[in-house]
């Protein structure tokens, strides 16, 4: 059964793609008509897409990766921030910095400068320092904390990038195509999906889509990290069940090697006795 119906699909809007003219002819496999010059997406084809790309996700979590949420533009910005932070992945809705997954060592060291002017405002430095230069730093912070708020704990490069718009966000795409990480995004019928591993056909723009298509990818990052979760509690309560176990077994031999000795000692005492008699 997919992950999500063709009501629901119909519902949000994901079927609507751009005007006739505006087309890529790469996405004509997943067009199912035209209508009154609009690009129809076939919804049968978003529903198998969909489903291949959160076996994606599951994989990808269920092995210890992250999810790279990305897209800037007003529709999606919001609704990209929201998701991500609601299953604990990254994200990017507000600017792509160059070189976030190509020069991801300075972008790190960009991370570490931005925390250390947050730092600031909590160690007492604002106090040794006068107003301007507080509201210099102050501002400095806002302008990284737009670009880097969203990706401030991510250590390492993720396991598989989300894009909506792969048209707006073709840096992001370049940028995870050369660093060989695969890529989820919303195609839309003015986009090559073939540059894209795992293409979802749907429309791009509207906010119902955006967000229909997103909080399904944000839901199944919970049911993988949830599940993740489940395996490690289970592990380590048969790694603390071995552990009473052998304990118990320990103790079990120590007592009977306990008396045992004892035995040995009142027999050895006995024939002491006997022969003394």
């Amino acid at each position: 059964m997919p992950s999500l119906s063709l009501e629901q699909l119909l519902a949000a809007g994901t079927h609507f793609g751009h005007l006739t003219r505006r087309w890529n002819p790469k996405m004509k496999p997943y067009i199912f008509m035209q209508k009154d010059g609009i690009h129809i997406i076939d919804l049968k084809k978003t529903q198998t897409a969909l489903d291949k790309a959160l076996e994606v996700v599951r994989q990808v979590v269920g092995e210890g990766y992250e999810v790279l949420f990305v897209g800037t533009k007003v529709q999606a910005k919001d609704i990209i921030a929201s998701e991500a932070k609601r299953c604990g992945m990254f994200f990017v809705s507000n600017r792509w910095l160059g070189g976030m997954l190509t020069n991801f060592s300075t972008i790190r060291k960009s991370i570490k400068h931005y925390k250390n002017l947050v730092k600031m405002s909590t160690d007492g430095t604002y106090e040794k320092i006068s107003k301007k230069e507080r509201l210099m730093i102050e501002r400095e912070k806002e302008k990284l904390f737009k670009v880097l708020g969203g990706i401030e704990e991510m250590k390492r490069l993720p396991g598989v990038v989300f894009i909506v718009d792969t048209k707006k966000e073709h840096i992001a795409v370049n940028e995870a195509r050369k660093m060989n990480i695969p890529i989820i995004a919303m195609v839309d019928t003015n986009s090559d999906p073939t540059v894209i591993d795992y293409p979802i056909p749907a429309n791009d723009d509207a906010a119902k889509s955006i967000s229909l298509i997103t909080s399904k990818i944000a839901d199944t990052v919970i049911e993988a990290r949830q599940k993740v979760k489940e395996k490690q509690d289970l592990a380590q309560a048969v790694e603390s069940e071995k552990k009473s176990a052998d304990e118990e077994g320990k103790t079990g031999k120590d007592a009977k090697g306990a008396r045992s000795k004892e035995a040995k000692q009142v027999k050895k005492q006995a024939k002491t006795t006997k022969k003394e008699s």
